[in-house]
């Protein structure tokens, strides 16, 4: 309580007593104050006025002022009337002084802090056994775990860069910003897929020559991977290949002929060779094949077709 509302309270305490006992002085036994509040004669009309609300708030805290004395008191006392004229003047000049109830300060409320907002893109695929990108879009540092060991980052990434990074077997990341977290799954990087397809009718025909089959582009041989950069790729088989051309999705092409006998001579030593290989119908069947090879995943790939003819020229 600060020093001003306890001078404030004891100068009403003191006029209340002061009040109570003039009052006793001049009415008598068997008094209830707010009766006497309500006499204009005995006090100012406006110290009964500030009596009066003071009384109402007492009566309305259950607090009964109603008196009962010895009925043979003295009915007049001039050295009470002396007092209380005195204390109408005090209680006149300070009336005013008293302050309004204090109201309690509203506790403080403390906002939590604002969840920061994710700084990697949900949009963001992190792929195992392969190099990853990743921005950093928010305004702290980003740093990539692994939950099976956290003391040493993948990748720490500062506020609006982008870094490149590599991934092993994790099947998800800690990404941790300011003293948030989250984590983000790593899909599997899925094995290399070969694609050949046929790209001239001429082995459709009854006759079907060699030299005509080394001079154009027979297959087309696609490789379709997220990372084709890291996969080796060979081939096997009487072919001659060009490439690799990157086509519009970047996925690696690869444009095969037939490459058996540059002369007819040549020829008829391939077929000593590999008479094995005629068909019923008479044909020659020649097969080739593309290995692929990711050299992080350790994937390996194979698929091949083959060439029909039955000379090596018209």
């Amino acid at each position: 309580m600060t020093k001003k509302e306890h001078d404030s309270k004891f100068v009403i305490y003191q006029v209340l007593y002061i009040f109570v006992i003039t009052v006793l002085a001049l009415k008598g036994a068997n008094l209830d104050l707010r009766r006497v509040a309500l006499e204009e004669e005995t006090v100012q009309v406006s110290v009964r006025d500030s009596l009066m609300a003071v009384l109402d708030s007492l009566y309305s805290l259950g607090i009964d002022f109603s008196i009962k004395i010895d009925p043979n008191v003295v009915v007049e006392n001039e050295e009470m009337k002396k007092q209380l004229a005195e204390m109408n003047r005090k209680l006149e000049a300070v009336k005013d002084y008293v302050p309004p109830p204090k109201e309690k300060p509203k506790e403080e409320i403390k906002e939590e802090q604002s969840k920061l907002q994710l700084p990697i893109s949900l949009k963001q695929t992190f792929i195992q056994n392969t190099w990853n990108m990743a921005k950093n879009s928010g305004n702290v540092p980003t740093t990539l775990y692994d939950p099976r060991d956290r003391s040493k980052p993948i990748v720490v990434i500062p506020p609006g860069k982008e870094v490149k990074f590599d991934l092993t077997d994790q099947t998800e990341v800690i990404v941790a910003f300011g003293t948030q977290e989250e984590r983000v799954k790593v899909i599997p990087n899925k094995p290399p897929e070969i694609k050949i397809e046929r790209v001239t009718t001429k082995m459709n025909a009854q006759d079907i020559y060699v030299r005509e089959l080394q001079r154009i582009t027979a297959f087309t041989v696609t490789i379709i991977d997220v990372r084709p950069e890291q996969l080796k790729v060979s081939y096997s088989g009487p072919i001659s290949v060009s490439g690799p051309q990157k086509d519009a999705k970047g996925n690696m092409v690869y444009n095969v002929s037939l490459r058996i006998a540059a002369n007819e001579n040549q020829y008829d030593d391939w077929v000593d060779k590999n008479e094995g290989l005629r068909e019923a119908d008479g044909r020659y069947k020649a097969n080739f094949f593309f290995i692929v090879v990711d050299e992080k995943t350790k994937d390996r790939v194979q698929v091949g077709d083959s060439f029909f003819f039955t000379d090596f020229a018209k």
